[in-house]
């Protein structure tokens, strides 16, 4: 055998052998049955929605609202808070919107509460990107401003509100109404005008007006004083103006011990500050919701039902059946993406926010518009939601 052909047969073996040690080849995909369809790969994303929300400990509500929205898009949520003393971090709300927008594939942001120095952290997002849609839910700013900063603004309509829960707390039996409240909420302008309509509608219909002052829970005693001044005092406005007296806050962390105090008194109560079941009533009645019945309304209102019967309170306690602020976290994300998909009119699409909140809330949703009645002014983009009550 020559040299040249041993030298062939040995680099032969030697090829053989590397290709033996190497990493095999994937097998080749089965073909798709006859008639079948090839698997599509799925999608990724093409955008991504922000957030904000209040912690927990401010408006636990919207905070699991935006959870569920994670749960169910996964990596396409981001979610922020605000801090809980947001009137003196403004800076800090500002900066975790900006966070948010740093991210070029966040097209919406979310807020609600849409606290003060949302409309200055739209203006800064502003300046360095125009794609983002933002929608703001529950304003806390002048109304005319962030209806000319936001795209979307929801609102439950506190001016509405003004009238009919005047209306449910004269239908319990109201001689007395006690408005809670503190400097800072009444600077919001909703807030003042519908305190300015409780007092009217009293007034109208005979019922005692009481303007009383708590403790703002972003001061000094934050949260917890805020709330032990509402289970020392409502045991005293009992006491001055009795039972057949109603009750209200204006503030989310004073809801859980207003309800507490007033059924252990035997007042009135008809309705939160954020109209919901979920509202201060699973904590104030000490009710735990199974993982198997979260989101269960219908679980919720027979639980509530049964506590305030076990507390005597049978017809004195109410709320509309839907969660207003989860649905504004849900249906700003359901929107978005709806907007996002190119699947609504416009920017703004009335038709469409009804659709979606219809659908959240399973039963019919209508939205008015807001007029501004100190200004003239009409946004179109500032949706009204009102409801009817459920009595326990």
């Amino acid at each position: 055998m020559s040299k040249k052909i041993l030298a062939l047969l040995m680099l032969a073996v030697m090829l053989f052998s590397l290709a033996a040690c190497g990493p095999q080849a994937e097998p080749a995909p089965a073909a798709p049955a006859e008639g079948e369809a090839p698997a599509a790969e799925p999608e990724a994303p093409a955008y991504k929605i922000g957030i904000m929300t209040g912690t927990v400990s401010q408006g636990e509500e919207e905070y699991r609202a935006a959870e569920k929205m994670k749960e169910k898009y996964g990596d396409m949520i981001i979610l922020q808070t605000y801090p809980d003393n947001f009137m003196k971090e403004t800076e800090t709300t500002i900066a975790n919107v900006l966070s948010m927008a740093s991210d070029p594939e966040v097209k919406a942001i979310v807020i609600v509460q849409a606290v003060p120095g949302t409309s200055a952290a739209i203006d800064k997002v502003r300046e360095i990107r125009d794609d983002v849609l933002f929608i703001a839910g529950v304003p806390g700013e002048d109304p005319d401003m962030i209806a000319s900063k936001a795209d979307i603004v929801f609102q439950a309509d506190e001016l509405g509100m003004g009238y009919t829960i005047i209306e449910q707390a004269q239908n319990m039996g109201a001689k007395t109404f006690v408005h809670y409240s503190f400097p800072r909420h009444m600077s919001y302008q909703l807030l003042a005008m519908r305190r300015d309509i409780f007092k009217s509608e009293c007034e109208r219909l005979g019922i005692t007006f009481v303007d009383a002052t708590a403790p703002d829970p972003t001061g000094d005693a934050g949260v917890p004083g805020a709330q032990q001044f509402i289970l020392e005092d409502v045991p005293r406005k009992i006491q001055e103006y009795g039972t057949e007296t109603a009750f209200f806050s204006t503030n989310c962390s004073m809801q859980e011990p207003l309800i507490k105090s007033v059924l252990e008194g035997g007042a009135l109560y008809p309705q939160q500050c954020c109209p919901s079941p979920y509202h201060g009533y699973p904590g104030a009645l000490g009710i735990e919701i199974p993982e198997d019945k979260k989101g269960d309304i219908d679980f919720l209102v027979g639980e509530i039902t049964a506590k305030i019967a076990e507390g005597g309170g049978t017809g004195k306690f109410s709320t509309w059946p839907i969660p207003v602020n989860m649905m504004f976290v849900e249906g700003g994300v359901e929107y978005s993406i709806a907007y996002l998909n190119g699947e609504t009119a416009d920017k703004v699409d009335k038709a469409k926010v009804e659709e979606i909140f219809t659908e959240i809330a399973g039963s019919p949703i209508t939205l008015g518009t807001f007029t501004n009645e100190s200004t003239g002014n009409t946004f179109e983009n500032f949706f009204m939601v009102l409801s009817d009550y459920i009595t326990f």
